[in-house]
């Protein structure tokens, strides 16, 4: 049994796992309506003191810690063997994880569907080399602490690519909710109260929405879009990293 939207891949050289790891992906949780955006460094600040400021924020809130996370995001582009015309662009395809969701892969397409798939997935693109190409030192993840507000579930990231931060990241989600026109501006009121004047605007990702049900899926994409961006940014500075 699948996540909702997951697909089933009926490739040679996958193997189907045991069924009470198929079982265990069911204990992965649904995910509430989620906002992801990025955090600019406070005036004179480095990354890890401008994460401080912020998570001292949501503490004199009230917030607990409730553990860690980590999305992580690699990017592959179509190899020249498997081009056609050679004069024709290569696609993107993004292969992500995320700590929420151990059981399962995100695969995103540029300009096109996500799949949610096991992971078994990372074996696939292997087999796949001469389709698809790891684009090498190119792996950026965001990794921090966790926090419970009452109903928010809060994630503050430190974006970093191999050695070097990159920027800071900041996902809000609000866990009784599914429809994202139902808990927008509760959840913008919630996030004014920490992240002040730097209140991100509504997901694009949202706009396809409508009336419909958030999923997992639609946080990647965010993660995705976020990212990409902090990927093509110039390096920030990193003093006071731990």
């Amino acid at each position: 049994r699948l996540l909702p939207g997951q697909t089933s891949l009926g490739i040679v050289g996958v193997v189907v796992p045991p069924r009470e790891k198929r079982e265990q992906r069911l204990e992965e949780r649904n995910m509430g309506v989620t906002c992801v955006s990025q955090m600019p460094l406070a005036e004179g600040k480095s990354v890890q003191q401008t994460v401080e400021m912020l998570t001292r924020k949501l503490e004199l809130l009230g917030a607990e810690k409730q553990g860690t996370f980590c999305v992580d995001c690699e990017t592959y582009h179509t190899a020249a063997s498997a081009m056609g015309n050679p004069a024709q662009p290569g696609k993107l395809m993004y292969v992500m994880h995320s700590s929420e969701y151990p059981l399962s892969c995100f695969a995103l397409f540029e300009n096109g569907p996500c799949l949610i798939t096991d992971t078994n997935f990372d074996v696939l693109m292997i087999k796949l080399k001469g389709f698809f190409q790891n684009a090498k030192a190119n792996k950026i993840e965001s990794r921090g602490t966790r926090y419970q507000f009452c109903d928010f579930l809060v994630k503050i990231g430190t974006v970093t690519m191999g050695p070097s931060a990159r920027g800071i990241s900041v996902e809000v989600e609000y866990c009784p909710c599914v429809v994202a026109n139902d808990c927008w501006n509760l959840m913008t009121e919630f996030m004014q109260s920490f992240m002040g004047s730097h209140t991100p605007g509504i997901p694009s990702v949202f706009g396809t929405k409508h009336d419909s049900v958030y999923s997992p899926a639609d946080t990647m994409i965010q993660y995705m879009e976020l990212l990409n961006k902090i990927r093509k940014q110039q390096q920030v500075p990193s003093t006071g990293m731990r």
